[in-house]
C-alpha cells in the first residue's frame, strides 16, 4: 500500500431516514439499547441497515478511502451493540454509570458471568468484504474491555479488574473470528483509557492486553478525547498515551486536529504505526486539502511517514452526510499532497 492510506476511524453518518438523528444528537452516546432511535420498523430493519451500509461503503470509496469500515451503520453507539449482546448482562434492569462529561447514564448491568454467546460481528464484517472494491482493505471495530468496564455497573464481579478480564475474554474471541472471516485490520475502541487514566494504569492495559492475547493479525487501539459532538472541551495532552508503547496492538489511533496536539507525543510511541487524526470534526467547515497536508506534516518529525495512516481525529457519526463526504475527500487529496512530497515527485 502507497505511503499515508487513508481511513475512517469507524463510524460514518447514518441517513436520516434510517435513524432518528435528532435524538441521537440529544443524548448521550448510548450504552443499553436504544431500539427507539431507529426509523424503520422491525421486519424491515435489517435490510435498511444493509441498504446504508452499501452507500457507507461506496461513500468512502469513492472518496477514495484505502481502508474501508461497515460505517458501524448497524450500531447505535460504538460500544453498545457487543456490550449487550454478552452473557451476564441484565439488559431488562440497567445500572448507572458516569459518561466521560460526569453525567449519569443508564448502562449494562453485570449480574452473572461475562462471556461471548455468539459472534457480534462477524456478519457485518462478512457484508463487508463482500460489497468492496477490489484492492481495499476491511477494518471493523469493537469495543475494549476497559472501556466497557467503565460503562457498567458491576454487580457481580469482586473488582473491576476482574470485570474487565473477563470482558477481555470475550473481546479477544470476537477478534480470533474477524480474522477467520477475513478483516485485514481490526481496532478496538478504548477512549475510556484517556477519560479515566489512573485506572487505566491500575488494570486497563493488562486487559487490553489479554484482549490481543495471541492475536497475528493487524490490531489497531483508538484512544481520543470523546465525540466532538458531545464533549466539546479538548486538553493539551493525552493524559493516557505514553502506556501504549507496552500494547501488544501495531497501530494506535489518535486525533491531533481538534486538540491541535503537540505531535512530540508521537515519540512514545515509536513502535507502532499511526493513525492520525487530522479532520476536526467539531467544524463543519470542510478543511481544505493543503490545511490537511499540513497537520500530516507536523506529525513528520516525530513518525516515519511509512509508519502514519490518515484519518480523522474520531467517528464521523455525529456529522452531516455532505459533511462527512467533503472532509473525507479533503482528507484523501491532502494525504496525496503529503505523499508526493515525500516520494519527491
Amino acid at each position: 500500500m502507497h505511503l499515508f492510506p487513508t481511513s475512517l476511524v469507524g463510524s460514518y453518518p447514518q441517513p436520516e431516514w434510517l435513524i432518528d438523528r435528532q435524538k441521537l444528537a440529544g443524548r448521550f452516546p448510548p450504552r443499553t439499547r436504544a431500539k427507539e432511535l431507529w426509523r424503520i420498523p422491525e421486519p424491515y430493519l435489517e435490510e435498511a441497515m444493509n441498504d446504508a451500509t452499501r452507500l457507507a461503503i461506496k461513500a468512502q470509496e469513492d472518496a477514495g478511502l484505502d481502508i474501508i469500515t461497515d460505517g458501524e451503520i448497524r450500531r447505535e453507539s460504538y460500544s453498545n451493540r457487543f456490550a449487550t449482546a454478552l452473557s451476564g448482562i441484565d439488559i431488562d434492569n440497567p445500572g448507572v454509570g458516569l459518561d466521560r462529561s460526569g453525567h449519569p447514564n443508564p448502562v449494562p448491568r453485570i449480574v452473572g458471568e461475562i462471556r461471548r454467546l455468539r459472534a457480534v460481528e462477524v456478519d457485518d464484517l462478512k457484508f463487508l468484504k463482500a460489497h468492496l472494491r477490489d484492492g481495499k482493505q476491511a477494518k471493523i471495530t469493537v469495543p475494549g474491555p476497559f472501556t466497557m468496564t467503565q460503562q457498567a455497573q458491576n454487580d457481580f464481579y469482586p473488582s473491576e479488574e476482574a470485570a474487565a478480564m473477563a470482558y477481555a475474554a470475550a473481546v479477544n474471541e470476537e477478534i480470533r473470528e474477524l480474522f477467520a472471516a477475513g478483516a485485514d485490520v481490526v481496532q478496538i475502541d478504548e477512549p475510556y483509557m484517556q477519560a479515566r487514566p489512573e485506572k487505566a494504569r491500575e488494570f486497563g492495559l493488562k486487559a487490553l492486553n489479554a484482549a490481543l492475547e495471541g492475536i497475528t493479525g493487524t490490531t489497531a487501539v483508538h484512544i481520543c478525547f470523546g465525540y466532538a459532538a458531545v464533549i466539546h472541551a479538548r486538553p493539551s495532552g493525552y493524559s493516557f498515551l505514553p502506556e501504549l508503547h507496552g500494547c501488544t496492538c501495531k497501530q494506535v489511533s489518535l486525533e491531533t486536529a481538534q486538540s491541535n496536539l503537540d505531535t512530540r507525543a508521537l515519540t512514545d510511541l515509536d513502535n507502532k504505526k499511526i493513525i492520525l487524526g487530522v479532520i476536526d470534526l467539531a467544524d463543519m467547515n470542510i478543511e481544505r486539502p493543503e490545511v490537511v497536508a499540513q497537520r500530516i506534516r507536523r506529525a513528520l518529525p516525530y513518525a516515519k511517514a511509512e509508519n502514519i495512516i490518515v484519518a480523522p481525529d474520531c467517528g464521523m457519526k455525529y456529522l452531516p452526510r455532505d459533511v462527512a463526504d467533503g472532509k473525507m475527500r479533503a482528507m484523501v487529496e491532502g494525504a496525496a499532497i503529503v505523499r508526493r512530497e515525500v516520494e519527491g515527485r
